[in-house]
């Protein structure tokens, strides 16, 4: 059985994986970079709360995946995706341009601009690079393909955001911002020119440009396909379980842990690095079958790890004086916090476990002319889970009083809930998603 990374020998592989790996990082970069300035120089030099300005910040690159993500499927199924692939990273140059503008000038409003638009032209690669993928890789290399986008997205966030934190903290450091972001949106489009040529899947479609109707007619026949409605609620809910835990990660790294900023960068370490080997893992598990035989192995990592995760927090007990925080040598040293940093590598590794067959599932089983649209249904999903999980985390600490560790337990405990839905619905369904995969037949 071939190793998975034999794939980046082949350009049909190698380009839209640094493609897309670029995108990532440059995405995380910049909205990484404009929160830390929105927090420590922008809220105090507009006389607002950094709340506020972060939660805007937030909003603004998540708006873009409920207004365009179905005219971006349209898109993708209607073109050829190499040529498509380059003129968006011509678009993401510009609007790097325009960010530079407002780093250098201290415009932040052009900046919230730049950042609605990068939000954008996320979402119109979204569908493209995950449509490119079933059609570029052969049958017995989908998974492991997936397998290595994951891993890919994982590392190219969390560098990105590791990066950010660097750059903020150099003199200049706006000039320095503004000419990695420029220049990684350049190697982004050099890497995008080696993307070899995918016909269009639909070239006679006819776009719908009003993104409402398409928006409720995309959703409308994904629900007619019931066991894709079924793995994107799945992915979704992913996209919701990670939120919730990565987003309280720099309060469970300063309140609890009594940790300073290595310590959250540890953390959200140990978690994308346990995504990574968890999805790498996959191919070799699955023996290149597209298979949810891992699906339940992933569901149950995913509980058992934020139960005890609660658990480890629970039982911490770290004395410091006068405020002082804790560099992560220092809990190296501290032997309870060990428990803490397993149960967030593995439940990292879970997720990779539970994400890669969806994602894999989602290519194989969608029909060929409307794979694309499918995938940008997919990402609706996904932004209105996200939010969810906001709204979720102040309803559980504010409204309800919960402490961290108790989030995560219940978040655990709705985990077991939703995956034996999702696992019996999933498993109803498939063969008659086999059987309208091989007919080919779509609206």
């Amino acid at each position: 059985m071939a190793n998975q990374f034999q794939l980046f020998k082949h350009r049909r592989f190698s380009a839209m994986f640094f493609t897309q790996f670029l995108g990532a990082f440059n995405d995380n970069i910049f909205k990484q970079a404009l929160i830390l300035i929105l927090t420590y120089t922008a809220a105090s030099q507009l006389g607002m709360k950094v709340s506020v300005l972060n939660n805007l910040a937030a909003m603004l690159f998540i708006l873009p995946y409920f207004l365009f993500s179905a005219l971006a499927g349209q898109i993708a199924d209607k073109f050829e995706k190499s040529k498509l692939t380059q003129f968006i990273k011509i678009l993401e140059l510009i609007i790097m341009a325009i960010a530079t503008v407002g780093f250098v000038f201290e415009w932040y409003s052009l900046l919230f601009v730049a950042l609605f638009l990068m939000g954008t032209h996320s979402t119109f690669f979204g569908p493209i690079k995950y449509a490119y993928l079933p059609q570029a890789m052969k049958k017995d290399e989908l998974v492991g393909a997936n397998g290595l986008f994951q891993m890919g997205t994982s590392l190219a966030i969390l560098i990105g955001m590791i990066v950010a934190g660097l750059l903020t903290q150099l003199s200049q450091s706006l000039y320095w911002i503004s000419t990695t972001v420029l220049m990684v949106a350049v190697l982004g489009y050099l890497a995008a020119r080696y993307i070899p040529s995918m016909p269009a899947m639909q070239p006679n479609l006819t776009i719908n440009w009003n993104i409402f109707t398409t928006s409720l007619a995309t959703i409308r026949y994904l629900y007619s396909l019931p066991f894709l409605f079924f793995v994107i609620l799945g992915n979704s809910w992913f996209w919701l379980y990670g939120a919730t835990f990565l987003t309280q990660t720099p309060e469970v790294s300063k309140v609890i842990l009594h940790g300073d900023e290595s310590v959250v960068i540890f953390l959200l370490t140990l978690f994308s690095v346990g995504v990574s080997i968890g999805s790498l893992l996959c191919k070799s598990l699955t023996k290149n079958q597209v298979s949810l035989r891992l699906l339940p192995f992933g569901i149950i990592g995913l509980s058992v790890f934020a139960i005890d995760l609660y658990l480890s927090l629970s039982g911490l007990n770290i004395n410091v004086s006068n405020g002082t925080l804790l560099s992560i040598g220092d809990l190296f040293g501290i032997s309870d916090s060990w428990r803490v940093f397993a149960d967030l590598f593995l439940l990292g590794f879970s997720g990779g476990l539970y994400i890669v067959p969806l994602y894999a599932s989602m290519q194989a089983y969608s029909p060929k002319s409307h794979r694309a649209r499918i995938i940008g249904a997919n990402n609706i999903f996904n932004a209105i889970f996200m939010v969810s999980s906001a709204i979720f985390c102040i309803v559980m600490l504010n409204t309800l009083g919960l402490n961290l560790p108790q989030l995560f337990l219940v978040t655990g405990l709705l985990n077991i809930v939703f995956g034996a839905f999702l696992y019996i619905k999933l498993n109803r369904h498939i063969k008659t998603a086999v059987i309208q995969t091989h007919d080919e037949v779509a609206p």
